[in-house]
């Protein structure tokens, strides 16, 4: 995994070296394209400022990057700034996903839920295209612990899905059980299956065991399809553990989704979705014909502005910053958890992620409330609240936190010794 640092004044020039290879609104021969420049009312593009701040510049010009840029063709109005975005996946497809170069699909979309509808069904529709499939003879299996998309994914495509149960303090799916449903589902007559794993669920930041799960799958000699929902841990856990099999290298992967919107603090709205190339072509529009390049994605229209600030922060970092970085995240991680400890608080987290989530029963709420902890229900009583490091996480924040676990704790024991 290697690319290299670039400069900012360096990416500023390629971005603005991009934009002149698009065609703009203010001054070239535009008159069949049904779009514009922003509205210069409220986005004046003489301002000042925007001759170093690329990621406006490339805002306000508007460029759509409608379409599949891995394809043969795509638009050709916007490819100065569709390079970019190829280079991003390249870099997130190739260098971070290890594929095989030129062996994905793959565009940046709105965000993870859309990356997962995109596979979920390109799936569905491989298995009708190729093997005749019929709906209900598909079945969807994700975990308890699983984005809530998926419930939207499965409503939406009108397919059928099962949970998988997962044990309440190691957050592992119960293979005993699963063992079991797949023959269930195979007497029912379901043939073939879609499974979504994840690397790094949004409570937890747990990892679904994806060998366990391909080696009792072929044990049952069903037909099955993986997509690898990273949204939130694919921009760490491939950096902090060096024996991750999350990837293209893994034969069982077809598909990845990943946010910058989450650990590369891009803006929100940028998910990137990546497939082995082929899959994606059966769910190809061939009615968009006014579109070259005709369209394979689900969402249509796109911004190009939010592939170019990927595309910037993942070169200003370079991979040797971002692993700096995420180790940075990792050590404050394994400082909480260890003081958690100390404490006697039970919590469960990925050693390689960057999420602590807290047993409820082990911590007030008035505090995870004081510090914006995120429970796992907001109805009822929660059984767990989360702790997130992120960027703005400090050592200061930290140290106050724990500081008013620890006075709670001594507040606690005592109120026991003065009662008992």
């Amino acid at each position: 995994m290697f690319w290299p640092v670039y400069p900012f004044d360096e990416l500023k020039t390629f971005v603005f070296n991009a934009l002149e290879h698009n065609a703009s609104y203010y001054d070239h021969n535009i008159m069949g394209l049904p779009a514009t420049y922003l509205d210069p009312k409220m986005f004046p593009a003489d301002a000042d400022f925007l001759e170093n701040a690329p990621f406006i510049k490339s805002f306000i010009e508007n460029p759509n990057h409608i379409g599949l840029h891995t394809y043969e063709k795509s638009i050709s109005s916007f490819q100065g700034t569709q390079k970019l975005e190829l280079d991003l996946l390249r870099i997130c497809a190739e260098e971070i996903f290890k594929a095989v170069p030129n062996n994905y699909d793959g565009y940046v979309a709105s965000g993870g839920t859309e990356c997962n509808m995109q596979a979920v069904w390109i799936y569905r529709e491989y298995y009708k295209n190729v093997l005749d499939a019929k709906n209900d003879e598909i079945i969807v299996l994700f975990s308890e612990d699983t984005h809530y998309s998926l419930f939207k994914v499965c409503n939406i495509l009108q397919l059928n899905f099962k949970l998988l149960n997962v044990d309440f303090n190691s957050r592992e799916i119960d293979f005993e059980k699963l063992d079991n449903l797949l023959s269930e589902l195979k007497a029912d007559g379901v043939k073939y299956f879609i499974t979504v794993l994840n690397m790094g669920t949004t409570m937890f930041g747990s990892i679904d065991d994806i060998d366990s799960i391909t080696h009792l799958y072929k044990s049952h000699n069903i037909q099955f399809k993986i997509h690898v929902d990273a949204a939130f841990g694919g921009f760490i856990y491939p950096f902090t553990n060096p024996n991750n099999v999350f990837n293209f290298e893994n034969p069982n992967v077809d598909s990845i989704s990943v946010d910058g919107h989450k650990m590369l603090q891009a803006p929100y709205g940028t998910g990137i979705f990546l497939i082995r190339k082929g899959l994606i072509d059966n769910v190809l529009t061939e009615e968009a014909s006014y579109i070259e390049g005709l369209d394979h994605t689900l969402c249509g229209s796109r911004s190009g502005a939010n592939a170019i600030a990927t595309w910037m922060i993942i070169n200003m970092h370079g991979s040797k910053g971002l692993m700096d970085h995420m180790e940075q995240l990792i050590i404050k991680s394994d400082f909480i958890c260890k003081s958690l400890s100390e404490l006697d608080v039970r919590f469960f987290r990925n050693e390689f992620m960057n999420i602590v989530t807290i047993l409820s029963e082990d911590i007030p709420r008035r505090i995870c409330e004081k510090y914006t902890l995120v429970p796992d229900m907001h109805k009822g009583q929660p059984k767990w609240w989360k702790i997130v490091v992120m960027e703005h996480v400090n050592w200061q924040l930290i140290d106050k936190f724990l500081l008013d676990v620890a006075q709670c704790n001594k507040d606690n024991l005592g109120m026991s010794l003065a009662y008992g």
